[in-house]
């Protein structure tokens, strides 16, 4: 599913964010990558999405080479990916149903269809009952789960998560990694950058270790991958 060969992002700045990362994620993998602050984490996953552009080496996700992706394709590329934010990123004028059925709009999906899907979302996450409400009145934890049946509400091949938790309480960030591991196994990618290593410990998934923008650790726990 993603594939990084000799990638390095050296910004304008001078800055080297990332040094020739080599990797590869198959699908239906749960993978995190974690790191210090400026690690690379974020660029890692900004050039998955296309918002930025490797200096160096090649980028494959979903059998596509990035490369080949030209500024028109973008938004095709990008829907078969879905992005979890930190801030959640939810527009606060519109309902719930209507911050989740975003990307199918776009897309010009049915709308029969979209309400089939919006619901199911919406259920996946456990807020079915809360279609209506708008943003505001939910809770930090409840927002996340917003953001994250917008982003498989189209049912994307891939999801990444930029710090998913790093708003929440422990058992609330236990909670919305389950989410994602249930995603996993179901077929579906999924890459989260955290730097929260006492969840890591407990979830044992594999993990992608930056230091300085450099892969220094891909550790694998004993067992299956998943």
């Amino acid at each position: 599913m993603i594939r990084f060969d000799n990638v390095s992002k050296r910004y304008a700045s001078g800055h080297d964010a990332l040094a020739e990362l080599n990797f590869e994620i198959d699908a239906g993998e749960v993978v995190f990558v974690t790191g210090h602050s400026g690690a690379g984490k974020s660029t890692l996953l900004k050039l998955i999405s296309l918002a930025e552009r490797p200096t160096r080496g090649q980028i494959t996700v979903n059998h596509a080479d990035l490369a080949r992706v030209r500024r028109g394709g973008i938004a095709h590329l990008r829907r078969g990916v879905g992005m979890v934010f930190q801030d959640h990123r939810l527009l606060m004028d519109r309902s719930v149903f209507d911050n989740v059925a975003l990307p199918l709009l776009i897309t010009g999906t049915a709308r029969e269809e979209i309400g089939k899907r919006v619901r199911a979302a919406l259920d996946k996450v456990g807020l079915l009952a809360r279609e209506k409400s708008n943003p505001l009145a939910l809770s930090t934890g409840e927002q996340q789960r917003v953001g994250i049946a917008r982003a498989i509400v189209a049912k994307p091949p891939l999801i990444i998560a930029d710090e998913p938790t790093g708003n929440l309480d422990p058992q609330l960030s236990l909670e919305i990694m389950g989410l994602f591991a249930e995603f996993g196994a179901v077929g579906t990618t999924v890459l989260i950058a955290t730097h929260d290593l006492l969840l890591l410990k407990r979830l044992r998934k594999r993990v992608l270790v930056l230091d300085h923008g450099r892969l220094v650790d891909d550790f694998r726990p004993l067992g299956k991958v998943s």
